[in-house]
């Protein structure tokens, strides 16, 4: 007979941890991926993500569009703050006996998935055409190109990771609900 399973663990009890089976898991290395992508993101943007041209007062390397660089801080640091608690949920998830819990997790995890997915795409586009909208004489010495390319390549890069990311939790309830009519029926 087959353990039932419910949104992806085990029904009831305490489940010990297991290292291996959680890292090599494809949520786990997309979410460790996303959080990495977020954390190139943001350090990007503060280290390197404005100038100082002849003044006190530091501009935005996109376009001198101050917006540009406090979206891509403000998603970066929101998705690497997510992504962090989603890996704790993820190492409590499989000793959770509460069905209504669970459920919960990951409407959330779909729903934020979802949500990053999109501000990411946002942000790669206006990102990408504030980076285009700048001229080579704005940035002297080409201060900050390599940071801003590479903002720009992680956001288009965080985008996959969390667009996979939402359709593991699409693929899985979908799984839940075969299951549930599967023994339902049978």
């Amino acid at each position: 007979m087959e353990t039932a399973v419910a949104y992806g663990a085990m029904k009831a009890g305490r489940v010990p941890f297991d290292p291996v089976a959680f890292f090599t898991h494809p949520r786990t290395i997309l979410r460790l991926l996303s959080w990495v992508f977020s954390i190139v993101v943001f350090s990007c943007i503060v280290n390197e993500g404005y100038i100082n041209i002849g003044s006190e007062r530091l501009l935005c390397v996109f376009n001198k569009n101050a917006h540009a660089c406090n979206y891509g801080m403000t998603v970066g640091v929101a998705c690497f703050l997510g992504s962090i608690c989603f890996l704790i949920l993820d190492v409590y998830f499989p000793s959770m006996s509460n069905l209504k819990d669970r459920k919960r997790v990951v409407l959330f995890d779909l729903i934020f998935s979802g949500v990053a997915s999109f501000l990411w795409f946002v942000g790669f586009c206006f990102l990408a055409n504030q980076w285009q909208a700048t001229s080579p004489d704005e940035l002297p010495l080409a201060q900050g190109s390599d940071a801003a390319r590479a903002i720009i390549t992680f956001c288009f890069f965080s985008i996959l990771s969390w667009v996979c990311t939402f359709f593991i939790h699409i693929i899985m309830s979908v799984g839940v609900i075969i299951r549930q009519v599967h023994y339902k029926f049978c």
